[in-house]
């Protein structure tokens, strides 16, 4: 017999999508009083809150002195374009994907930018081999897999004396993983993801190797306006100091320090990095106890502690897309958990936002509701 007991917890925040994310807790728009709404950008007010904003982010993402901090447009996905479009092509490249996004940037290398790039993929719920990639090639690469909930593990197979630059989109990595940054040149991600801020902003993070490449290299493609981090051979410096290529939201850099200062307050990026790991290792509990469900990622130390994907493995399921589809419309429907679908691109299944701004008793809570939907599910299709 079926248990389709109606779970008496419930999350306080149900709010699971993997981006935009989950606010900070507390989140009120009264603390965006502060944001210099119908200022310019350009103005002492707007320039000091984005150089806050740039700020901030080296302390609590610990970055390191020499490299630089940009806020652009175009969210992650600009953030990186911006990187691929004026970088690539001085050396060999090598592409590697194991999810969607990572398939998006082997599309615009080989098809846009016409690269002869050697392309490494792997199935969703693994990574490619890092040890046979050929770091002497530029290498562009996803850290953490957000539409099929894999991760690097760490950057040991990253060479030190590499002669290629490491490309590497961190968004829904940054703040919520460590980020070897000896081993990257290039990190890219949206403040919309592990600190919860709001859409179409990305920030872009250069080494010295990287800027070294910026000056030194032109690339034989026409450039938009909005790509460009050089003039007369030389790097913008003013976009790495709040002066930004075109007119950002105030009011979303106000809530992007805001969720920075809460960063701080718990603990920085040891806070930060705990919290969502405790946050995975519930779900990772709850799978374990059950056989009716299993992590996408088929290594545990290559699971991400952000983007939980899960899939049913039931034999009773006989249509795995439309039961999973159905599980999360049970969900939404009593208001307990959120936007909880697989991407569409990935296999059928859930995918938990397990991110830094969610709290462990939200997640907790959730489980049991997954339970019930899935019994109530399979007793619907019976």
């Amino acid at each position: 017999m079926l248990d389709t007991t109606t779970p008496a917890a419930r999350p306080d925040n149900p709010r699971f999508s993997s981006g935009p994310c989950a606010k900070i807790p507390g989140f009120s728009l009264d603390l965006l009083s502060d944001a210099p709404l119908g200022r310019s950008h350009r103005a002492a007010v707007g320039k000091n809150k984005l150089a806050q904003a740039i700020d901030l982010t080296r302390e609590v993402l610990e970055v390191p002195a020499g490299y630089r901090i940009g806020i652009v447009p175009g969210s992650d996905t600009g953030a990186v374009e911006m990187a691929m479009w004026t970088m690539l092509g001085a050396r060999p490249v090598e592409m590697l994907a194991w999810e969607s996004f990572g398939e998006g940037w082997v599309t615009d290398a080989v098809k846009q930018l016409k690269l002869d790039a050697t392309v490494r993929k792997a199935d969703y719920g693994k990574i490619v081999d890092f040890t046979q990639v050929d770091f002497d090639k530029d290498v562009v690469f996803t850290w953490n897999g957000t539409t099929s909930g894999v991760r690097v593990p760490n950057g040991d197979a990253i060479p030190a004396d590499r002669q290629g630059l490491t490309i590497c989109d961190a968004t829904s990595a940054a703040f919520a993983m460590d980020l070897p940054w000896d081993k990257l040149d290039v990190v890219t991600f949206s403040w919309q993801k592990v600190l919860g801020g709001e859409g179409a902003h990305g920030v872009l993070i250069l080494s010295p190797r990287a800027v070294e490449r910026l000056e030194s290299y032109t690339p034989n493609r026409p450039l938009p306006k909005i790509f460009r981090l050089t003039k007369g051979g030389k790097l913008i410096e003013g976009i790495f100091k709040g002066e930004t290529i075109n007119t950002p939201s105030m009011l979303c850099v106000e809530d992007y320090i805001v969720a920075l200062n809460w960063a701080k307050s718990v603990g920085g990026l040891r806070g930060l990095i705990a919290r969502a790991e405790a946050n995975a290792q519930v779900v990772a509990d709850f799978v374990a106890a059950r056989d009716w469900i299993a992590n996408l990622a088929e290594d545990p130390a290559t699971a991400s502690t952000t983007s939980v994907c899960l899939r049913f493995t039931d034999p009773r399921i006989k249509d795995a897309a439309a039961f999973a589809k159905a599980v999360a419309k049970r969900l939404e429907k009593e208001g307990v958990g959120l936007d909880l679908g697989a991407y569409r691109d990935a296999p059928a299944g859930l995918r938990i936002w397990c991110g830094s701004t969610v709290e462990t008793a939200d997640v907790a809570a959730l489980m049991p509701w997954i339970e019930w939907a899935f019994q109530a599910e399979l007793s619907a299709q019976a």
